[in-house]
Parts: structure tokens; sequence; C-alpha cells
């Protein structure tokens, strides 16, 4: 009796299995059943809570935003993301991202993400968003790994200087 030893079925390559931070977001948005019993409002700062962790390879959050809340200007510590605006209106600045001695430089321009729409960014991403419509806002976001860290920024006219970092465990 001969055994013939059968093919062994190839795996995709890690980049093919790689999360796609808009598709989750868009997905998740999409499902309200998912973040709506969550959403909270604070009048003093803006309310964040990390959703049920699905998978290891990224993280959800779901933010509420009322008027006028927003974040500083920070990036996402290496992590490539999304966030979905699942109710009102979030108004988004960006900036170049810094590049050996200089500083990030902020872009001209903002963007209005109503609704319905979904934002993705790369690892390298250095935004600002805000709440700057009369509305309360919710989105949400996804972070692909997982964050560890976030550096903050100070803007200086339309230069931006790192100001320290944020780290998950100790500042969130």
């Amino acid at each position: 009796m001969s055994i013939t030893a059968r093919p062994q079925p190839t795996l995709p390559s890690a980049r093919l299995r790689r999360p796609v931070p808009a598709q989750i977001a868009r997905r998740i948005a999409d499902t309200p059943a998912l973040w709506r019993p969550l959403v909270r409002f604070d009048a003093h700062s803006r309310f964040a809570t990390r959703l049920p962790a699905t998978a290891d390879d990224h993280e959800v959050w779901l933010l509420t935003w009322l008027p006028g809340q927003g974040t500083a200007w920070h990036d996402h510590g290496g992590s490539a993301g999304a966030f979905a605006t699942v109710q009102g209106v979030l108004t988004e600045q960006h900036a170049t991202p810094a590049r050996d001695d200089e500083p990030a430089r902020v872009v001209p321009g903002a963007r209005r993400l109503v609704a319905g729409g979904v934002r993705p960014f790369g690892p390298r991403h250095v935004h600002q968003v805000v709440n700057a419509d009369a509305l309360p806002a919710v989105s949400v976001h996804v972070y692909a790994p997982s964050l560890t860290e976030m550096t903050e920024y100070t803007r200086h006219g339309s230069l931006l200087h790192s100001s320290g970092s944020q780290l998950a465990g100790v500042n969130w």
C-alpha cells in the first residue's frame, strides 16, 4: 500500500488577513444593537467606551460628543483606523505627519463628517476632531492594531509639536 501525501491548503498571507478598519466601522455602525445601548452623554467631557472585544487584531470604541466637545491634536501611536459618524456631524482637521526634524503641519480646511460617513486613516495620521454642530454626535472608532499609545500635539500657528503621550491602561 502506498501512501501519498495530500497537498496542504495554503493560508492567505498575513497581509490579506489584516482587518480593514473602515469595513469594520461600517459594519458596526450599520448594527445599532451593538452600540446604541452604550450611548451616554457627559456635559463635562466626551464619553468613550470600548466595545466588547471580538478580535485580537483590532478594537472598537464608541464616542459621544455634545456640541463644542472635541479632542486635542493627536495621533494613534502607529495604529491605523477609521471612524464612522452614526449620529450628528463631526468636524476633522488633519495634519501632515512629522518627518525627521520637521514638525507636523496643519493642512488648511476642515472636513465635515455627517452621519453615515466613514473616515479611514493610516498609521501616521494626526488630527483633531470636534463637534462644531448644534446637536449631539455619536461615532464608532476602529483601531488596528489596538491602541497602545497616543501622542498629543500643541499647535503653534500651522505647526504641531509633540506635547506628551497617553498610554493604554494608564491614561485611559
